[in-house]
């Protein structure tokens, strides 16, 4: 209404606020279908979790809905379901080359940081933290999965871990 249209104007200034006409519309088209994504973001994010832990070179699968994450009982005291976004260390340190290859060589995976959307990302780099933390100094592996076939995710990835034997 009229009556806090400049209260609200301000606010959003202060606050810089600033979203397009579009990006409003298309934020609410996409919530019609978020709980059905979110679903399939859980699924495969946990199919693809689930796997890693099997995975020689792999030392923690850091998924607080898995059950052998140290803190699994807050999760699960807390929350109803997870998301895609998820991440994991290696048993050893491998030099930046390495790693350069390993995420080069993913095909299915972009790089950047994000969750939530249809496309599965990769980033992947030293923990630094001023907090003292088990992660402190190990190089982690942060993976949002999308929407794609988690089968063709699982193969990407080992696919790409070759190139750090």
């Amino acid at each position: 209404r009229k009556e806090y249209s400049d209260i609200l104007e301000r606010y959003y200034r202060v606050m810089e606020l600033y979203a397009s006409p579009d990006d409003c519309y298309m934020a609410l088209r996409g919530l019609k279908t978020l709980p059905v994504r979110l679903k399939q973001h859980e699924k495969s994010a946990l199919e693809i979790a689930n796997w890693l832990e099997a995975v020689d070179l792999v030392d923690e699968v850091i998924h607080p809905a898995l059950p052998n994450h140290p803190e699994h009982h807050l999760w699960k005291r807390d929350f109803s379901g997870s998301s895609g976004l998820f991440a994991f260390s290696f048993k050893c340190d491998y030099s930046e080359e390495k790693m350069a290859l390993f995420v080069n060589a993913l095909e299915l995976f972009g790089i950047g940081f994000s969750w939530g959307g249809y496309k599965s990302l990769v980033t992947a780099g030293t923990y630094q933290r001023s907090q003292k933390s088990r992660y402190s100094g190990k190089t982690l592996v942060r993976l949002n999965i999308g929407l794609e076939d988690p089968l063709d995710l699982r193969d990407d990835l080992e696919k790409a871990l070759k190139y750090l034997l």
